[in-house]
């Protein structure tokens, strides 16, 4: 077992954190109290919200514990410095750029480590200032690298990761500082290549270290690992919504938290620059494997050329498109330089780049290309299965806002078929049958040497059968009858659309339980699938054991009375106690509608001074759904009856205000109303005795037909014209608020009379109490 300097020391801080980060996981998983162990681990106070209680789901605490545990081995990695009896190159080149690189990772972790200081002081200029001494810092460790590696790498490569460094590192400082100067511009940003540049600067060194002794291969591999890591990571901006558990942004978080493997690549190349220098070694060329069968090679590489032939065909371009669950993530999570990447790449797939790649790998034939070509096309082979599979058709009523998040796709590109359809190209599935059918060639074509082909034959083994597996359907999952949306939607008349075949008791369950959300279903799964899973549900809530019930709860998320709507078609327990509970609903309603009545009845009947030409009391209580009523008939100037301002002079005297065609008296929304229309041929004396609120205004009625109604309540008064009379009109209003000893508090009585009468002055003969 290796000794290393310092390795007590990083032993017991890694240790300490395991353990800290251990009793913190225990606390979120036995109470509410998530808050620490969150703040610990993911270092994002701004997730966590003001609440004091914060709750995190049992799977996501031990993904946090998981991440935990790799930043307790990135502590190790870091701090137990170099190992025990090796030389150690002290001054000069190799000692300095080891100095440089000890800062590097002493500013990280002081970064990592402050996130919660910062937020709470609001410090956030420790940031920027911490941004412009990296970069310098950086800018060091790329001049330093350059010397260093002279005699090991070639000049090409040197010359190659020094201009890259640079320019990266004058991109990274520019923008902090115009960032401090309040200047915006995206020069800086245009020359750092949205970070790619660094990258491939990265990537640079890791080739130098791969041919040079001092680096294990480990170091090696833990650098892969964090630019891919640092490739992958979302870099967009996500909303939380407060009525579930944002997820999306919770994994987000925590691909930041564990992204430590950068830290750990620093601190191991700065630990093994002690090691000896290496020796030179005379390079040999690469073997490359016998040409044969080349018509099958010449397959292999025109395979990815067929869908791109019919896509360009059609005028498209991509490979995916705005398909599938893959694309959506990039597109909506990942930010602008993500989906651009992504773009560029499925453009390059697209057209058919891959063929390239294959080309390339055929003329050349080196078994690290063919190993490269081979894992390539296969993770995009997977790609495009996975976006195939979960892929969602688009709804026809979209127009040209089908997709949301960064726009990256050109405008005007998908064009609706005949039938209303987007065409997006092909399916990816073609793509992947014909990248994974060219990988298949290839390891055909150039197998490994013996000694290598049995694990690699396994691999191979494994994932076929793993793919066979995935697209055979088991037994309760086989395909059938699927009642889409589309079906369940209700037939209606107006769409001049035919009719509908009824839809069964299953179907209609179907329909209903996926409308319910209490279990989410795919678009594509079949009726007898979502069946089985009311059935076995039905099962849990006849039963009604708590252990069950229990397991329910904390394995899916269902509570037992949630079920009850969604299984009662299905389900006799549950049917039994939603229809008690509808019988409870219609007794308390119909035991309001009652009491409304006696109300009503009860109010004293209008005895009108002179005779009416006709006097209507409704019998029955009436109500409004926004607290008015109103009549519209068409005016030759076609005024908008929601824009004549009419609403704002009924408000301004509390009742009732008109302009020639529109009528509206107000009411309270929340209260049963009972109402009395009376209309005479000349003008009544006026009442205001036993009358809250008495107003008077001068209506033109165009048509001869005055309606006052609510057409959200579908509440409706008798015609107040006289006998179909156009022509002016004055409207009296009478209102009434009074109290009531019953169910309702408070009751309402309006009196509304219509006559003859010229004039649109507003009169109020009383106005209005408070209530």
């Amino acid at each position: 077992m290796r000794h290393y300097r310092f390795g007590m020391i990083a032993a017991l801080f890694a240790l300490g954190h395991l353990a800290f980060v251990g009793v913190l996981g225990a606390l979120a998983l036995t109470t509410d109290h998530g808050r620490p162990l969150w703040t610990v681990v993911a270092r994002d106070p701004f997730f966590l919200g003001d609440e004091d209680a914060f709750s995190v789901p049992w799977g996501l605490t031990v993904a946090v514990l998981l991440v935990g545990a790799v930043q307790a081995w990135a502590l190790w990695q870091v701090l137990r410095g170099r190992a025990r009896g090796e030389p150690a190159h002290r001054g000069g080149r190799v000692g300095l750029l080891r100095l440089a690189l000890y800062l590097q990772v002493g500013f990280g972790i002081a970064v990592f480590a402050s996130v919660p200081l910062i937020v709470a002081a609001e410090a956030y200029w420790f940031w920027t200032a911490t941004e412009i001494v990296t970069g310098l810092l950086q800018a060091a460790v790329v001049w330093l690298f350059f010397l260093v590696l002279r005699d090991v790498v070639s000049r090409g490569l040197r010359l190659f990761s020094l201009v890259a460094g640079l320019l990266a590192c004058a991109s990274g400082l520019g923008q902090s500082i115009t960032g401090v100067l309040g200047l915006d511009t995206a020069v800086f940003t245009l020359a750092g290549g949205y970070g790619y540049v660094w990258q491939a600067w990265s990537v640079s060194i890791l080739v130098a270290q791969a041919r040079d002794s001092r680096w294990s291969a480990a170091t090696v591999r833990i650098g892969v690992v964090a630019q891919v890591m640092t490739f992958l990571k979302p870099g967009g901006s996500m909303g939380i919504s407060t009525s579930v558990f944002p997820w999306a942004f919770a994994v987000h978080t925590l691909i930041g938290a564990v992204s430590v493997f950068g830290l750990v690549w620093v601190a191991r190349t700065a630990h093994e620059l002690a090691n000896p220098l290496p020796q030179p070694v005379p390079r040999r060329r690469p073997a490359r494997a016998a040409a044969r069968w080349w018509p099958v090679a010449a397959v292999a590489v025109v395979l990815p050329l067929v869908p791109a032939a019919v896509n360009l065909t059609h005028g498209m371009y991509l490979w995916i498109g705005p398909r599938g669950a893959i694309e959506n993530v990039v597109r909506v999570e990942g930010g602008g330089t993500p989906a651009l990447t992504w773009f560029s790449l499925d453009v390059f797939v697209g057209v058919g780049g891959p063929a390239l790649l294959l080309l390339v790998t055929v003329l050349r034939r080196t078994r690290r290309l063919v190993r490269f070509t081979t894992v390539t096309l296969t993770v995009a082979a997977v790609v495009a299965f996975v976006s195939a599979l979960t892929t969602t058709p688009v709804p026809a009523d979209s127009g040209d806002f089908f997709y949301e998040g960064v726009q990256i796709y050109p405008e005007g590109l998908f064009t609706r078929e005949r039938d209303g359809e987007l065409f997006f190209g092909v399916s990816p599935s073609w793509y992947g049958a014909a990248l994974l059918a060219s990988a298949l060639l290839l390891l055909v074509l150039y197998p490994a040497a013996p000694a290598q082909r049995v694990r690699r034959h396994v691999v191979l083994a494994v994932t076929v059968t793993l793919l066979t597996l995935g697209f055979t359907p088991v037994a309760d999952q086989s395909l059938g009858p699927v009642t889409a949306a589309e079906d369940c939607a209700p037939y209606e008349p107006w769409r001049s659309e035919p009719r509908k075949p009824e839809l069964t008791s299953d179907q209609r369950f179907v329909c209903s339980f996926r409308r319910a959300g209490v279990v989410t279903f795919a678009d594509t799964t079949p009726d007898a699938v979502v069946l089985a899973h009311g059935r076995r549900l039905c099962g849990v809530y006849t039963r009604d054991d708590p252990q069950e019930v229990a397991h329910l709860k904390t394995v899916e998320g269902l509570t037992r009375d949630a079920l009850a709507h969604p299984l009662a078609q299905i389900c006799p327990s549950a049917g039994a106690v939603v229809q008690a509970a509808t019988a409870e609903r219609e007794r308390e309603y119909q035991e309001w509608e009652d009491d409304a009545q006696r109300m009503c009845d009860s109010t004293p009947r209008h005895r009108p001074l002179i005779g009416a030409a006709k006097a209507i009391r409704i019998e029955e209580p009436q109500w409004t759904d926004y607290g008015a009523v109103e009549t519209y008939e068409p005016t030759e100037d076609e005024a908008d009856p929601f824009e004549d301002g009419v609403l704002d002079e009924a408000q301004r005297n509390g009742l009732v205000a008109a302009l020639p065609g529109h009528l509206m008296v107000l009411t309270h929304p929340d209260y049963d109303l009972c109402v009395t229309l009376e209309t005479y041929t000349r003008r009544p004396p006026v009442e205001t005795k036993g009358w809250d609120h008495v107003v008077e205004v001068g209506y033109r009625s165009p048509t001869g037909e005055i309606v006052l109604r609510d057409d959200l309540s579908g509440t409706g008064f008798p015609d107040l014209s006289l006998n179909g009379r156009a022509g002016h009109y004055r409207i009296r209003v009478h209102y009434d608020w009074f109290r009531w000893k019953g169910k309702n508090d408070y009751g309402q009585r309006l009196l509304i009379m219509a006559f003859p009468g010229k004039g649109d002055k507003p009169v109020t003969y009383r106005a209005r109490r408070k209530q």
